[in-house]
């Protein structure tokens, strides 16, 4: 494993400090870019990441060597994303940079393209934590069922069904607001 020169998995599971930092130097760039794919805000982003290595620090025993680092690690990221997702209140709405990844249309009036923008937003924010997950991750970060089904533990007929489930619930609530999906 190119995790492993030197010993450095098997040296975090039995407690190391050091390689837990030399763990932490060569992930945390990637960790804290997934969590921002699920939390979409960058201060909030790092304050989840130094979360996760927290857990990770606390769970050494447990880590298996055999089964590489980064997977791991992305599990525990994501739980600890969609936790700070369920503390945070639903009416904060999903930063709009979520929505500065999905093309307008093309000869569109500004004014409702905004409006539709945010109506969009707000029905995704209202969304169960693990659904919002499962869909922006498939839907807006176009992640692949497999990787999303790792990170979350669970698995992919499960992602699946709750990208549908989440995209069921956004089209009854746009519906709602006088928005046709």
């Amino acid at each position: 494993m190119r995790d492993d020169a030197g010993g450095v998995l098997s040296r975090f599971r039995h407690g190391d400090v050091d390689a837990f930092e030399t763990l932490f130097r060569m992930h945390q760039r990637a960790v804290q870019g997934w969590v921002l794919r699920i939390v979409r805000e960058p201060s909030a982003a790092e304050d989840v990441t130094i979360e996760a290595f927290w857990r990770m620090h606390q769970a050494h025993a447990r880590f298996d060597p055999e089964r590489g680092f980064e997977p791991w690690a992305r599990r525990i990221a994501t739980h600890a994303a969609l936790d700070w997702l369920r503390r945070r209140k639903p009416e904060a709405g999903i930063a709009p940079e979520l929505w500065d990844t999905v093309p307008a249309p093309r000869e569109s009036d500004s004014a409702v393209n905004t409006e539709i923008r945010n109506k969009t937003a707000q029905a995704f924010a209202r969304l169960p934590a693990k659904l919002r997950v499962a869909a922006l991750l498939a839907v807006v970060e176009e992640q692949p069922h497999r990787a999303i089904a790792d990170a979350l533990g669970i698995s992919v007929g499960a992602v699946k069904l709750r990208v549908f489930r989440a995209l069921r619930l956004l089209r009854k609530d746009l519906s709602k607001q006088g928005i046709t999906p």
